[in-house]
């Protein structure tokens, strides 16, 4: 019985919606050819956009997306791809691999340090993103390298070649360490 009054309230609201439209689109059919095309031009006409070598009036807040104001962080997230290099790169990581992108070079180095020793049984490759076949022996991240770098907690990992994989859920590779530190925005690919 609920489920029935939920489905009438919201039949309501929606004709009550298509109620109050109704004389604006009344009006709109009551146009003729010629004063729909002004309709249609002039809304484009009040959002004119400057041409993309022009600079930005002297108190915009924002500059192809970054925030312009004294004091605001120059590079961060939220400027979009098509300005920002870093960000663009950062839009093709898989989402759990946002884990390890904010890593230092130092706690890089010391997930490195710490597991490349642990050689692997045969020779692979894999990149962020890869899944890991069934072959491949996965070990958890000791407590002495979860301690120091904590996002590694409940990783597990494969030393591949000359790089450590900390692995995921399904097997999915999801951070790549190296015996160079990979800083931010030169991430591997």
């Amino acid at each position: 019985m609920a489920r029935f009054a939920a489905a009438k309230d919201r039949l309501d609201v929606m004709l009550f919606v298509v109620m109050s439209m109704s004389p604006v689109l009344q009006q709109y059919d009551s146009l003729d050819a010629k004063q729909k095309a002004e309709l249609g031009r002039a809304a484009p006409a009040t959002q004119k956009q400057p041409p993309p070598n022009a600079s930005p009036p002297a108190n915009a807040v924002f500059v192809n997306g970054v925030l312009a104001v004294p004091g605001a962080p120059t590079n961060t997230d939220t400027v979009p791809a098509k300005f920002s290099a870093k960000n663009a790169a950062d839009d093709e990581l898989i989402t759990i691999a946002y884990t390890f992108k904010t890593l230092t070079d130092d706690e890089r180095r010391a997930v490195y340090q710490a597991l490349k020793d642990q050689r692997a049984r045969s020779a692979f490759s894999a990149d962020i993103g890869t899944k890991l076949p069934p072959g491949i022996e996965l070990r958890p991240v000791p407590d002495e390298v979860a301690a120091r770098v904590p996002q590694t907690w409940d990783y597990r990992y494969a030393v591949a070649k000359d790089r450590v994989l900390l692995v995921g859920t399904g097997r999915i590779v999801v951070g790549v360490f190296a015996d160079v530190p990979v800083s931010e925005g030169h991430r591997e690919r």
